[in-house]
């Protein structure tokens, strides 16, 4: 079974631009490049894990967010990348449409992470999950992945309880990548666990 990365997209991936389809007004966020480059010299694919509630919504619709998973797919192979998938749960209970429903696919549940796990015959212990919010973290800790929190929490790890507590946090998607190849995170939040049991 491969390693894979599992990375949440708006606020780790590309900008957090609310609701935003438009490919045009996507942008990688801060290190995101660097870390494409180096998932790309390892060979692992890369899953795109999200919660897009705006469907559910009514602010956007599938289609067009199948615009914005083919211009994210393009962004990733031409980093040398390897393509692993667009997972996206569309649902929302409060929702305006037939998508407010409840769900196991939404974050913090963990259900795109093993639908992804399993069409790429990816092993989630072996794995990484990498987002911005503690949702990302419980979802990826659910199915046993090693996480990483990256954005404005990084420095305390969230405080987030510990089903959702990551195993480390940075400021940006490139220290996060470097983590995953095994470098030292020098200067991270690193999981008192991850500490005691001298994992990296």
């Amino acid at each position: 079974m491969t390693t894979a990365i599992f990375l949440d997209k708006d606020g780790t991936l590309i900008d957090d631009v609310p609701y935003n389809v438009d490919p045009l007004r996507i942008r990688l966020a801060r290190g995101a490049s660097e870390a494409l480059g180096i998932w790309a010299d390892q060979r692992w694919p890369i899953a795109i894990v999200t919660n897009q509630a705006g469907v559910a919504l009514g602010l956007f619709t599938v289609d067009e967010l199948a615009a914005v998973a083919s211009h994210l797919e393009t962004i990733i192979r031409e980093a040398g990348g390897t393509w692993g998938g667009f997972y996206a749960c569309p649902h929302l209970p409060e929702g305006i449409n037939e998508y407010a429903i409840a769900c196991d696919c939404r974050k913090p549940a963990a259900g795109l992470i093993r639908q992804a796990a399993a069409e790429m015959d990816a092993s989630p212990a072996g794995s990484w999950l990498i987002g911005d919010t503690w949702m990302d973290m419980a979802a990826g800790r659910a199915v046993g992945c090693r996480t990483i929190l990256v954005g404005k929490e990084w420095r305390d790890g969230g405080s987030y309880p510990r089903e959702a507590q990551p195993d480390y946090a940075v400021p940006d998607l490139a220290a996060a990548a470097r983590i995953t190849i095994g470098d030292d995170p020098v200067g991270a939040y690193v999981a008192p666990a991850r500490l005691s049991n001298k994992a990296w």
